[in-house]
């Protein structure tokens, strides 16, 4: 087996074990947003909070020991956008409000027969390659080139100009802390176990592409779990796949969709599930183009910025999850919440 062929298999694993556990958890940030925020339950957002950790530990751990390096990372960008990445959490975070869940979510709920969820990947994976490479490309390029701002580092490590374990160790343990104080958390070991299989899932991403991908010929790109240039990849990739090689976030796609289909079965949850009328699917419509445009914009989704890219203390990430956190708080309350204006 090649180094290639082995990233793409260990590609699918990951997206079965994540789609496995997002069906069986209900994991998602946005559920994690609006029960906090709605109904005063924070287990799912504490969830988040741990997979956080856990991706930020296990990443940095792994760099510190020498197994790969991070700064071939998407994330860690010396002059990134100051208004292309935070709009483009916002419009991620605003999208993923009106879908009623991110990229990966609506995979695991396409996976338990939901076919809105259907709808919003098509336009999420149309709009993140008009933003990528297609009609939105030369505003996107415009804008990121007009709004650029240098950085003395593009680390958080690196700017205060401290070692990385101190950064890591910090915030790693604060959100660790801030998850587990609850009791009611740590009574739900359905959201701590979910919380501690997806966060360790982003490292595990790292290594596949960064130990399992590693060439002095042909190197495999660096990355880890994220879901918006990857739908995008996947529809391309069954149009167009002659001639071409399986990549990683491709066979994570389908191991996330696989995954939540078996699981579903397994635990007698499939259903098929359409829409109930054209403003609901016109609210899926509006948040998968969203979703992609801004997710491109800001380099990534919650999943992408909120787990991949935390793991390699990012500053754009810092920037990026702002945006995406304060888009779902106005698709969830105040004046410009979905409920009031769509």
């Amino acid at each position: 087996m090649s180094h290639t062929e082995l990233v793409a298999l260990s590609g699918l694993l990951i997206g079965l074990v994540f789609g496995a556990t997002g069906q069986a958890t209900g994991f998602c940030l946005l559920r994690g947003l609006s029960h906090a925020w709605l109904s005063q339950d924070g287990r799912k957002l504490r969830a988040f909070a741990l997979a956080m950790a856990v991706a930020v530990i296990g990443s940095q751990l792994l760099a510190t020991i020498g197994a790969l390096s991070l700064d071939e990372a998407l994330y860690l960008v010396a002059s990134p956008s100051w208004v292309a990445v935070p709009l483009g959490g916002l419009l991620f975070g605003y999208g993923m409000a009106a879908a009623n869940g991110c990229g990966s979510r609506s995979l695991v709920l396409l996976g338990s027969g939901n076919l809105r969820s259907f709808v919003v990947l098509m336009c999420l994976g149309l709009a993140a390659y008009m933003t990528l490479s297609g009609i939105l490309a030369p505003l996107r390029v415009w804008l990121e080139g007009a709004t650029s701002l240098s950085l003395p580092s593009p680390s958080l490590p690196g700017l205060l100009g401290v070692p990385a374990w101190l950064p890591t160790l910090l915030l790693g343990a604060g959100l660790l802390v801030w998850a587990l104080v609850s009791r009611h958390f740590r009574a739900s070991p359905r959201d701590w176990l979910g919380g501690l299989i997806i966060g360790a899932l982003v490292p595990a991403g790292w290594y596949a592409t960064g130990v399992l991908g590693f060439d002095d010929f042909e190197p495999v790109r660096l990355a880890s779990l994220t879901f918006v240039a990857p739908v995008g990849a996947s529809l391309q990739y069954l149009m167009l796949s002659t001639g071409t090689r399986l990549g990683f976030g491709v066979t994570v796609v389908a191991g996330v969709l696989v995954g939540a289909l078996i699981m579903a079965l397994v635990r007698r949850d499939f259903a098929w599930q359409g829409f109930t009328g054209p403003g609901q699917m016109g609210r899926s419509i509006l948040g998968g183009i969203l979703m992609g445009v801004g997710g491109v914009m800001a380099l990534g989704c919650s999943i992408g910025q909120g787990l991949s890219g935390f793991s390699t203390l990012s500053l754009t990430t810092l920037a990026a999850l702002a945006g995406i956190l304060g888009g779902a708080r106005l698709g969830l309350k105040g004046p410009l919440a979905l409920s009031k204006v769509l």
